[in-house]
């Protein structure tokens, strides 16, 4: 049978400020297509569905239609839950949806719980477990873990698993399944995840997983592999500049009764590329090798050594989509410029104290036309003093 293994839909999520709906409703029309294509038989979503505990309405209508979409074209649907998701939200009706081919993983009671899948004429099966995101000090007691930390409580949880998994191999052949959020030993980090641990690292061994068949992880952002049987299959959009260069999609996974088949990796192009530029203004602006990012969304990070005025304004007449402008002076400016206590203490008048705060705050000298308002400024306040 084929799996195809996704996580981190992140439905509803903004990037930068700008919505991604229109983006997510293509990814679906990506995913339907590949379900179609390559005749997958079961989709499996290792959390974070949604972006936010309390999706918005038309965010919900989404992920209702890709429901339905997603069966339609022939193929089951396992989902768990993630650390953005609301595990009692996502699981509303959870038992009526099982009628209809997706099966919903948000309870701790549903943890040994398996989706069974037939794997040929011989009787062999597929188990799924699907693991919701543990946080650790709301459900260690219930787990019966050790301590309320992430590795606790994962390896309390797939020992349920594996007792359940022994049970069902003393009456036939069964194969095994995990899915879980988690942030496993080994896996490359981006800025858009949400960090999983509070106070220290939240990293879980990888040996927890490596006695299963294979193991669909979630909650990293870039498609890994960590060993051939444990996998993140990464977002299926970019929600960040640190995935620039990373490859988005799916991995297509074959099971069979003799085990892990092959495992292929999916790509879907994406709704716009990113682009990461650094330079000067005027180079920026002018250097033809940068055409290909004049409709991407773009962090560009500007090196004068003086701050460019209306950098935003000009930077967007060719990149209009510039979405984060950073400052980082190339070399050190306060070897060019005084620092401004250095200009206080050596400032001839008031002229050159308030031009020196100006520059101080902005990173650029007052032009002529600024060091004119400033003076017959000074000069008018002057002028009304001495006439009171």
């Amino acid at each position: 049978m084929r799996l195809l293994h996704t996580s981190d839909w992140h439905l509803g999520r903004s990037f930068h400020g700008v919505g991604t709906l229109q983006a997510q409703r293509i990814f679906i029309d990506d995913l339907e297509k590949t379900v179609r294509e390559q005749e997958v038989d079961v989709v499996l979503v290792a959390g974070d569905v949604y972006d936010r505990a309390l999706p918005g309405v038309d965010v919900v209508a989404l992920f209702d239609e890709a429901l339905e979409r997603l069966t339609g074209a022939g193929a089951q649907v396992v989902v768990s839950s993630g650390n953005h998701d609301s595990a009692t939200r996502l699981g509303f009706g959870g038992r009526i949806l099982e009628r209809g081919g997706v099966h919903l993983r948000t309870r701790l009671e549903d943890i040994a719980r398996p989706i069974l899948f037939p794997l040929g004429d011989d009787g062999a099966e597929l188990a799924v477990y699907g693991l919701p995101y543990l946080e650790p000090r709301l459900v260690a007691d219930a787990l019966g873990a050790e301590a309320p930390t992430h590795t606790s409580v994962t390896r309390a949880a797939l020992d349920l698993v594996r007792a359940d998994l022994a049970h069902r191999r003393s009456a036939g052949k069964v194969l095994s399944l995990v899915m879980a959020h988690t942030f496993a030993s080994g896996g490359i980090t981006s800025e858009s995840e949400r960090d999983l641990s509070v106070g220290g690292v939240g990293a879980v061994p990888l040996d927890l997983f490596e006695s299963f068949d294979y193991a669909a992880l979630g909650h990293l952002h870039g498609q890994q592999r960590l060993a051939p049987n444990v996998r993140y299959s990464g977002s299926p959009l970019p929600y960040s500049f640190s995935e620039s260069n990373q490859s988005k999609g799916a991995w297509l996974v074959e099971i069979s009764a003799d085990g892990l088949g092959e495992v292929s990796a999916v790509q879907w192009p994406g709704h716009r590329e990113l682009a990461v530029l650094t330079g000067e203004l005027d180079e920026l602006l002018a250097d033809p090798r940068h055409e290909w990012a004049t409709s991407a969304y773009c962090h560009i990070t500007l090196t004068d050594v003086e701050r460019p005025a209306q950098a935003m304004e000009r930077l967007r007449s060719r990149f209009p989509a510039t979405l984060v402008l950073v400052f980082e002076p190339a070399g050190d400016r306060e070897s060019a410029v005084q620092t401004y206590s250095q200009r206080i203490a050596q400032a001839s008048d008031d002229v050159e104290v308030c031009c020196g705060f100006l520059d101080h705050v902005r990173s650029r000298s007052a032009s002529d036309a600024e060091r004119a308002v400033i003076t017959s400024t000074l000069e008018a306040v002057r002028s009304a003093q001495v006439e009171l």
